[in-house]
């Protein structure tokens, strides 16, 4: 079958922009999730036939029509950056789509304010484009160096800026995406419209399970680079700082960067100063008069919890923080090596976001739970959160758990990670708030998409059934797959 599938699909593209090698497939095999199974070579899921390159709508659009045609899974890939498992293949016959060949910068519209690019443009390489004439997409995720705009739009991301420039969702004009049967569908750009239910949501954050997107339109921002200013306090507790976080939005301010580390996190970040407290972070951005209201504001907020303030920090301290704060793919070969050599895994996560009222119940309950229930808490070496994104109405929480691996490298995930993971998430549900802010569901909450969505899961459903009935798109993605859940996740 696959001598076939790779025959016909040598009658599609060329022979150059099909990659067949046993380490690229390997590699393909799954996401950053799975990076310590991956690299003690020990992953138990199937290699794709074939990673394909394709350069145009077109390609893509034939492509996905003979999958189609044939039965054949789908991955979508674009940036490689996911984490959640959406890039993981649990079928023998799949083929990876990967859009990186497809990186023009089409055009800079400055005058309209927005930027067409291919999915596959790297956010560095247009970052850097517009701050040539002064203008920024105000998109900034830790990725930045290496994440593409198909991958960052299909997962719904977000950037350390979002509190003032949005998420991607609010960045995004209009787009064009591919769909199963071959369908090439293109939503104009124009700043808004009332022509009945937003469809750029059915390709936003589809992860790939429903279309793949090709060519985006964002909105670009001018640049102040001169006006940035940087506050930092220590602060008592998280309730206090979660207070102080929204005494500043709900006052109507948007600084560029709102942050709140518990202490066990903040040691990972501000060892030199943290002194065992939480930290509170803010940058300001923009034009003078704003940054300079921000700024009051700010110093206002502050004061009105100034009971709970330990210190403040020197500026300069957290601008440093920042600036070094991004990693490129020189910093993931790192981890990995370092994960290879020493048997630890630091860094795994779980973002969530609630209300104002929830999102501190949500954090004390899991932090109790955790430390009560999970039977290897001994291995913890750090086990702790940080809200990085707020909003007018609530925030989010970011929770962060390192560990010493003692298990077989193929275990890692069910002995540490998932009982973590599922904590998490039934705290967060418990309490009305969503399991997943910025990652995705990828697979591996997908055994979660009912719960997240309740009632309104009979509209997810229906898009799927509707646009990929024969299931080739991301198979197990984001749509709750029992079979294989039992087998890559429960075991």
């Amino acid at each position: 079958m696959s001598t076939q599938t790779l025959e016909d699909l040598s009658a599609i593209i060329q022979q150059d922009q099909i990659v067949t090698g046993a380490d690229k497939l390997y590699d393909a095999s799954a996401d950053r999730y799975k990076k310590f199974a991956k690299v003690k070579n020990v992953l138990d899921v199937p290699a794709p036939i074939a990673i394909v390159y394709p350069k145009t709508s077109s390609e893509i659009s034939s492509l996905l029509a003979y999958c189609n045609d044939n039965k054949i899974n789908v991955i979508p890939r674009s940036g490689k950056t996911a984490t959640e498992g959406g890039l993981e293949n649990w079928k023998e016959k799949t083929i990876v789509i990967d859009g990186s060949k497809m990186n023009d910068i089409i055009k800079l519209d400055t005058y309209n304010m927005q930027a067409t690019v291919q999915s596959g443009v790297k956010l560095q390489d247009l970052e850097d484009e517009l701050r040539k004439s002064g203008y920024t997409t105000g998109h900034s995720p830790q990725s930045k160096p290496v994440a593409q705009m198909g991958g960052l739009v299909s997962t719904r991301s977000i950037g350390q800026f979002s509190t003032l420039y949005g998420a991607i969702e609010d960045m995004v004009v209009g787009l064009e995406c591919v769909f199963p049967d071959g369908e090439i569908s293109r939503i104009k750009n124009v700043p808004r419209r009332s022509g009945g239910p937003d469809i750029r949501h059915i390709a936003i954050g589809n992860e790939g399970a429903l279309c793949y997107i090709t060519e985006v339109t964002v909105k670009i921002f001018k640049f102040y680079p001169e006006n940035n200013s940087f506050h930092g306090y220590l602060v008592e507790d998280m309730d206090s700082g979660l207070k102080m976080l929204r005494e500043v939005m709900v006052n109507g301010f948007h600084p560029s960067v709102a942050r709140l580390y518990s202490p066990e996190d903040a040691r990972q970040h501000f060892r030199h100063f943290y002194k065992e407290q939480c930290v509170l972070i803010f940058m300001v951005e923009g034009p003078e008069g704003i940054v300079k209201a921000t700024n009051e504001a700010i110093d206002e907020a502050v004061n009105a919890f100034q009971s709970h303030v330990i210190e403040q920090v020197d500026s300069s301290l957290i601008e440093n923080w920042f600036n070094n704060l991004n990693w490129d793919q020189s910093r993931i070969d790192k981890e990995v090596k370092d994960m290879a050599e020493n048997n630890t895994h630091d860094g795994f996560t779980t973002e969530v976001s609630a209300d104002w009222e929830n999102i501190s119940i949500i954090y004390k309950n899991v932090m109790q739970r955790i430390k009560a229930e999970f039977d290897r808490v001994d291995d913890l070496t750090m086990l702790g959160g940080h809200s990085s994104h707020s909003y007018l109405n609530g925030t989010n929480m970011y929770f962060v758990y390192n560990y010493t691996i003692n298990c077989a490298p193929e275990d890692e995930l069910l002995t540490y990670h998932h009982p973590i993971h599922e904590i998490i998430i039934e705290e967060t549900l418990k309490c009305g708030g969503s399991m997943c802010h910025h990652h995705g569901i990828g697979k591996y909450r997908s055994e979660w998409t009912k719960a997240e969505h309740g009632s309104a899961y009979y509209m997810l459903d229906k898009l799927k059934q509707a646009f990929d009935p024969n299931g080739i798109m991301n198979h197990g993605t984001i749509f709750p797959q029992e079979k294989e859940i039992k087998k890559y996740i429960r075991d």
